[in-house]
């Protein structure tokens, strides 16, 4: 705007009867009614609502006190928005001046009534402040109720709430999934939690929305990468602990990088489970739980040697749901192999864990899933009774000879392995009366 035009605004101000041509009559359907003495030209030059109300071709242009009057009705809930916009209208808003708004939900109040009476002006600079300003989330809230109404004048104000392209996820998914699987120093520590914990939201569904991401081959190859890197670190790590006697899990910093580790390791699990890609993370796993459960078990009753116990636990837990309920298929050998390994391991280590919790030793504060316990429990049953049933008749025998036999509780595979074979001759001879008369046939 031109100076001129800041000068010619200023030789008015609202509310001066002595120089006043209009009324303005804010009127609420609640009976309120106030008046605004006001200026015709200050009103028509910005407003098009005032411009054809005051203009010559409105018939009902009223008369009050030698005075045009010009009737505004609203709501109780924007009277006080309407008052500011006429106030407005005798302000210069050319961007020289910030402090106009008085917060967000003023401004966008302001904003409902402008587009509604059409000043133009009112309406691009509020529009101008919405878009910069930062808004709280009920603000936010406010703002997707009302500003898609206002047309394609207001929809800069939505741009921070738009959706992005493929490309642009992919390529923050993809930083975001290098910094949370690397290994920064400990004062980064927060901020890779907060990477690793969106990331997990963008591939979640939740009840009203779909993941943020659709994983495609590109990202599912960077991801292994970047568990290929975090197991390559932890393996240096675990084999140093498992080969040099002078290296022990106790020493301090030997604990704080193999609980880094674990932690990583068991967020990567949930990634690759949404991800559909566990089995390279499966025979990792295998090929190096004699290491782990040897190093782990080793270790003191310390709190973090407790905590990197329970992590390598809740690691094995997801390896062996990925086993035990067919999403990644491993030969009968192996699934033996690795039941004798880690059983005999959790039954000895959860009574640590538990009374570790129940006595606050140390102070400890462990983060654990409340269905650990019973989901792995659940697993375990499932991998002996998918197992031949010499091999389940070995791991019962040993579970009811162990002191520590109320857990894991294998009653369940005790109990089919028991009907099972009872029935079996029977079954087997049937199966094979079955076979000889096909074959006669």
């Amino acid at each position: 705007m031109e100076p001129a035009d800041k000068e010619e605004k200023t030789t008015h101000v609202i509310g001066d009867r002595s120089t006043s041509d209009v009324v303005v009559r804010l009127r609420t359907q609640e009976g309120r009614d106030d008046w605004l003495y006001c200026h015709s030209e200050i009103l028509t030059k910005n407003c098009k609502y005032f411009a054809d109300r005051l203009s010559e071709n409105w018939p009902t242009c009223q008369i009050l006190d030698s005075r045009h009057c010009v009737d505004v009705y609203c709501q109780e809930l924007d009277f006080d928005y309407h008052v500011n916009l006429i106030r407005l209208l005798y302000v210069s808003i050319d961007g020289s001046v910030d402090d106009l708004w008085h917060g967000v939900r003023n401004a966008l109040g302001v904003l409902q009534v402008a587009v509604e009476l059409g000043c133009p002006q009112i309406v691009t600079a509020c529009v101008n402040y919405l878009e910069a300003v930062t808004w709280e989330e009920t603000e936010e809230e406010e703002i997707l109720k009302l500003v898609p109404r206002m047309g394609i004048q207001a929809e800069p104000i939505l741009a921070r709430l738009q959706p992005v392209s493929q490309s642009a996820l992919t390529n923050i998914f993809v930083s975001a999934i290098r910094f949370a699987t690397s290994s920064p120093p400990p004062e980064m520590n927060d901020l890779k939690s907060s990477a690793q914990e969106q990331l997990e939201y963008m591939l979640t569904e939740d009840d009203d929305d779909a993941p943020l991401l659709t994983a495609d081959d590109n990202i599912r190859h960077e991801v292994k990468e970047c568990v290929n890197r975090l197991f390559s670190r932890f393996n240096n790590s675990l084999i140093a602990l498992f080969c040099d006697s002078a290296e022990s899990l106790s020493k301090a910093g030997n604990i704080q990088l193999f609980l880094s580790y674990m932690n990583d390791l068991s967020w990567v699990c949930q990634i690759l489970s949404k991800l559909e890609i566990m089995r390279e993370f499966v025979e990792y796993w295998f090929d190096a739980s004699e290491k782990i459960v040897k190093v782990v078990g080793q270790g003191s009753s310390a709190k973090e040697v407790t905590e990197i116990k329970l992590r390598a636990i809740e690691v094995t837990s997801k390896v062996l749901e990925a086993i035990g309920y067919g999403t990644v298929i491993l030969p009968t050998v192996k699934r033996l192999h690795v039941l004798k390994l880690w059983l005999p391991f959790v039954r000895v280590t959860k009574p640590l864990i538990d009374s570790a919790i129940m006595n606050g030793q140390d102070g400890m504060v462990l983060k654990m899933d409340g269905e650990l316990w019973q989901s792995l429990e659940s697993t375990f049953v499932s991998i002996i009774l998918a197992l031949p049933s010499a091999d389940q008749a070995e791991i019962l025998t040993e579970w009811l000879e162990n002191e520590c036999i109320r857990y894991p509780d294998l009653t369940e595979a005790f109990e089919v392995w028991c009907y099972r074979s009872k029935v079996a001759k029977r079954r087997l001879s049937l199966l094979g009366d079955d076979h000889a008369m096909t074959n006669s046939i």
